[in-house]
């Protein structure tokens, strides 16, 4: 029971993905919760702070938010915010190799965001539902190697992703 107290990332992960199965899930939801995470890796590796990875999720849910109601779509803040990342990371000197590898995450990750958007509404909710579990091994990675992002926020992802993926799987099959 001791050790459970330590599995709190998990346990709101977990929380996150039922939560969102719940309340239903849509191509939408799924991609943005994807590129809250991209955004949440990039900053860290661009900041060289793995605390800034947790601060993400909500920075990243202000720029969705704060994008549109500006009128354009959440999408574009997000990337305009990634520009910006890698921009202060280039000038602030942190480890190129950590952007380097955050910054090809997030454009091909990213790719697959915007391919799902532009899909038909069931192909790219299973799109985007292929994409959130498949960034899980991405948390698998940072998660042993306790680099770029904290572990903790690692793990949060990992239990996020695998269930919230593929429950969209399932319901862009499923057309539930």
């Amino acid at each position: 029971m001791k050790n459970l107290g330590h599995r709190w990332p998990a346990a709101v992960g977990l929380a996150a993905a039922v939560f969102q199965l719940g309340t239903g899930v849509q191509r939408e939801t799924v991609a943005v919760t994807l590129s809250v995470a991209l955004l949440c890796y990039l900053g860290a590796a661009a900041l060289g702070r793995p605390w800034v990875a947790w601060a993400g999720i909500l920075g990243g849910s202000v720029v969705v938010v704060v994008s549109e109601l500006a009128g354009l779509p959440w999408w574009s803040g997000v990337g305009l915010t990634a520009l910006i990342l890698v921009a202060v990371g280039v000038v602030g000197g942190v480890p190129r190799t950590a952007l380097t590898w955050q910054t090809a995450a997030f454009v091909g990750y990213g790719g697959l965001v915007w391919a799902a958007l532009v899909l038909s509404p069931r192909l790219g909710l299973a799109l985007a539902g292929v994409a959130l579990a498949a960034h899980a091994v991405w948390d698998v990675i940072h998660y042993r190697r306790n680099q770029v992002v904290a572990r903790s926020l690692a793990e949060f992802c990992i239990v996020l992703d695998v269930p919230l993926g593929i429950g969209a799987i399932v319901l862009a099959i499923t057309g539930s």
